[in-house]
């Protein structure tokens, strides 16, 4: 039976992309009843248990009481949410969440389809079923009321945007679906420059970095396109998504700040749920935070939860100063490795452009 893509109701597990392919709306009302089932029956047994079960209870199982109070504190440390007070033990898993985008544009005034056109059209669905509530606050359309005036529309009706990067790029950072982020590195602008997104000295500093830390693995390749990095689960985010060519900052202040927090908030509660024995839920990713501005983002998070790599900013300016030689990136997958299995680790070290490439950077 065929059905508007746009009216489905799609899982992020299903997602690699905007145009990914969807279940129908039956196999979707279909999962809903199953989970809505499931939740029943487990409300069922709680109430009819002669005595309060415990979390503990649930997860300890028959195991004896040393093997209990560290499951305990396991969970409890997995639990606890960025702002160091402990999560609801109801968070939905990410795969149940579901999303109608056609619902979405359905519940906009106009002037909120007009303004959030290039939302729906570039936002990696698996993004947007989670942050749609935040891109309809004021803040954010106030921003994009500013950025209609220089000219960004939609992906492919903007008015000669004078913003960098043009429309259909703001979002590339998207493309690394949610449930399989594992590390996110963290930026403050896009490059201002058009030329500079390809081998800025800043991704020099870096691929000198991760040969020192790989030198029989890897060749520092002639261009900056590390969309294999976006593939293998390298979320890629810089705090002001846009910037006007040749004025680093001239976006700050505009309302990127707030929703590219909301991002990193909603990689704490669910970023790597959909890798191996995540859970559907976030169980932690490793944040690489590269110079004082970047550390700021990261402060509220929780470093029992998440790797948490701090340095100096791979910038000529500071690289010396504490970046080259950070170890970061064989940090990263021991970390991973430990904590998902050896399949999580990122390969740092391939970086071919796509046949399609989206390039990613980020500073």
């Amino acid at each position: 039976m065929s059905s508007n893509p746009d009216q489905e109701i799609v899982y992020l597990e299903d997602l690699e992309g905007p145009s990914s392919s969807q279940r129908s709306d039956g196999s979707a009302a279909s999962a809903i009843s199953v989970s809505q089932d499931a939740s029943k029956k487990n409300a069922s047994k709680t109430v009819s248990a002669k005595r309060q079960i415990t979390l503990l209870d649930m997860f300890a199982g028959n195991s004896s009481e040393s093997s209990a109070k560290k499951q305990k504190l396991s969970l409890s440390n997995e639990l606890t949410s960025s702002s160091g007070s402990k999560a609801l033990i109801g968070l939905q898993k990410l795969n149940s969440i579901p999303f109608s985008l056609k619902a979405f544009q359905d519940s906009l005034n106009e002037e909120q389809k007009n303004l959030l056109r290039l939302e729906c059209q570039a936002m990696n669905r698996s993004w947007l079923k989670v942050l749609k509530d935040e891109i309809k606050k004021p803040y954010f359309i106030e921003l994009k009321r500013f950025l209609l005036e220089e000219g960004v529309k939609g992906v492919d009706d903007s008015d000669k945007p004078r913003v960098y990067p043009s429309p259909s790029n703001i979002y590339n950072w998207s493309n690394t679906t949610l449930g399989k982020v594992k590390v996110v590195i963290i930026g403050q602008d896009p490059y201002p420059g058009r030329g500079q997104a390809h081998v800025p000295p800043s991704l020099l500093n870096i691929y000198a970095e991760i040969r020192a830390e790989y030198p029989d693995e890897f060749n520092p390749p002639k261009h900056g396109n590390l969309s294999a990095w976006a593939s293998n689960g390298v979320l890629m985010l810089n705090t002001c998504l846009t910037v006007t060519p040749g004025k680093p900052g001239s976006h700050s202040g505009k309302g990127w700040e707030q929703f590219t927090d909301k991002v990193l908030d909603v990689v704490d509660r669910y970023g790597g749920a959909n890798l191996p024995s995540g859970g559907g839920v976030g169980r932690g990713v490793v944040f690489m935070a590269w110079g004082s501005f970047a550390e700021k983002r990261v402060a509220k998070l929780n470093k029992t939860k998440h790797l948490i790599l701090t340095s100096a900013h791979p910038s000529p300016r500071a690289a010396h100063l504490g970046f080259l030689g950070n170890g970061h990136f064989r940090k990263a997958n021991e970390w991973l490795e430990k904590k998902y299995g050896p399949d999580a680790k990122v390969d740092w070290c391939r970086l071919d452009v796509p046949t399609d490439p989206s390039p990613q950077s980020s500073q």
